[in-house]
């Protein structure tokens, strides 16, 4: 019965011992946010839904006449897809696609000092293409970019939680 005890908790005690500790919520250094982006940004939609979800008591404020309010601005400077080929099969038609998902933003306070730089994140994935499977590979590139955005926020998460005045 101890042996089996100590083999449960030895994964435990190692785990313990390295350091390793669950991501928590994330702590801003600022209670409020204002998130400035291009209107239709499915990036700063997601954004602003992840921040209100993280439950650590930032104010996300979406109203432009709540931007006075804000202790911290987020700008969404560019959001731009991409799509180029990287392969040709015989015949000269695609047979592989390179997409990518490039985002500019800053962040600063109300008195305009920047506590993140304009800083550019760019996100890229690998798609095999079939002309004769276009509309499939439609939905694929789609869910790439939703995939690849919601990468983008995660990053964008830690580097607000990162930033310091």
């Amino acid at each position: 019965m101890d042996r089996r005890r100590l083999l449960l908790a030895a994964p435990a005690l190692l785990l313990a011992g390295c350091g390793f500790r669950l991501r928590g919520v994330p702590q801003f250094a600022f209670g409020s946010l204002y998130i400035a982006a291009p209107e239709g940004s499915q990036l700063a939609l997601q954004l602003r839904r992840t921040l209100e979800a993280t439950g650590g008591g930032l104010r996300v404020l979406s109203d432009p006449a709540a931007l006075p309010q804000a202790e911290a601005v987020f700008e969404l400077l560019a959001e731009q897809q991409e799509r180029s080929v990287v392969g040709l099969n015989a015949s000269g038609q695609a047979r592989e696609l390179e997409l990518r998902l490039r985002i500019r933003f800053r962040l600063r306070n109300q008195a305009g000092s920047e506590l993140i730089a304009p800083t550019e994140i760019v996100q890229q994935r690998e798609l095999s293409y079939n002309e004769t499977l276009a509309l499939a590979k439609e939905a694929e590139e789609a869910l790439l970019y939703r995939d690849m955005r919601r990468d983008l926020v995660q990053q964008l998460v830690r580097r607000l939680a990162a930033a310091r005045p």
